[in-house]
């Protein structure tokens, strides 16, 4: 009488949430030279994220995987009711980190570099928006190190660990550049 035994591929470790920004008619940001709005950009480069945690065997929930948005047609703030879907589907998923991604604009066309931001008060989102603002800064020109508090519904929703990542500005043609470069996204 031998030992059946079974190969199984062991759980993940962590599960992480990952929303990419805008959808729908809430295209965001729009670069200043290619026009390509940041709806576009957050989906491919939150696709990318995806695909890179789940080779480390870590589960992955997305909050969007096509270019629409949450809402449904017919309500009367879709914005809202956006968020709303947002924020219940990182809540279902029992993620234990929430990650955010966003493309940055500022009306003074000099600003650029990539930012984290975290929810003010948890401690655990600002060491999560150090790390990736640290690491950020050591891959990319431009970036500054440490996370920054920041007021965006996504990191305000929920308790767990929850970083907006600004990848880079939309507004700046230098950022823009590589901000649509595959190169710059493997960075």
């Amino acid at each position: 009488q031998g030992v059946i035994s079974s190969a199984s591929t062991p759980k993940p470790s962590i599960t992480v949430a990952i929303d990419a920004g805008h959808g729908g008619i809430d295209g965001g940001t729009v670069g200043v030279q290619t026009g390509k709005d940041e709806n576009f950009l957050n989906l491919e480069y939150s696709l990318y994220l995806k695909e890179l945690l789940s080779s480390y065997n870590i589960d992955v929930v997305m909050t969007r995987t096509t270019l629409n948005g949450l809402y449904n047609p017919f309500s009367e703030n879709k914005k809202l009711d956006d968020m709303a879907k947002r924020k219940e589907i990182v809540k279902q998923s029992g993620a234990e980190i929430l990650l955010s991604i966003h493309m940055n604009s500022f009306p003074l066309s000099s600003s650029r570099g990539a930012q984290t931001f975290y929810k003010k008060g948890n401690e655990q989102g600002l060491q999560l928006a150090d790390s990736i603002q640290n690491q950020l800064s050591k891959n990319l020109e431009n970036t500054k190190v440490g996370g920054k508090v920041g007021d965006f519904y996504m990191v305000n929703c929920t308790e767990i660990p929850s970083v907006l990542i600004e990848c880079g500005f939309l507004s700046n043609a230098e950022d823009e550049k590589l901000l649509i470069s595959d190169k710059y996204q493997d960075k």
